[in-house]
């Protein structure tokens, strides 16, 4: 059995002292999750985040490595996949160039409305956690 290894990041914005999540929907697929990919070559799993997210969004971003959380699951092609997912803040101003081949829409939701619009059961749990630790952030952050 081989072992997809990918990452990415919970991307989020502050808008009205509030977080805000940024989400992106598959090209190929109804599916909704955050900006992520595999690992390529000999990148850490901090490096092919960044990549991802440039690739995907065109951002620019700074990762916060003090969170980490993973996804482990199982593919239909009997691979096991592996997740791993940091946080990131960016401006709230900042504009998003999707990759059209990859990336059909994106969008800035709240948290209720993300964990509605995630497809899968364990990103809406991990979705939870994230804004747990960026919820707390915040709040540090304005008080």
């Amino acid at each position: 059995m081989t072992t997809e290894v990918a990452s990415g990041a919970v991307v989020y914005r502050v808008k009205n002292h509030q977080p805000e999540y940024l989400l992106l929907k598959s090209a190929t697929s109804d599916f909704w999750g955050f900006p992520k990919g595999h690992v390529e070559g000999n990148e850490d799993l901090s490096e092919t985040a960044l990549r991802e997210i440039r690739e995907e969004t065109q951002l620019h971003v700074t990762l916060d490595t003090s969170y980490h959380d993973e996804l482990h699951y199982e593919l239909p092609n009997g691979n096991h996949k592996e997740v791993h997912l940091f946080v990131s803040e960016v401006p709230a101003d900042v504009t998003i160039e999707k990759q059209d081949i990859e990336i059909s829409d994106t969008g800035w939701f709240a948290v209720d409305e993300a964990v509605d619009r995630l497809t899968y059961d364990n990103l809406k749990a991990l979705m939870k956690r994230a804004d747990q630790y960026i919820a707390a952030k915040v709040a540090a952050q304005t008080d």
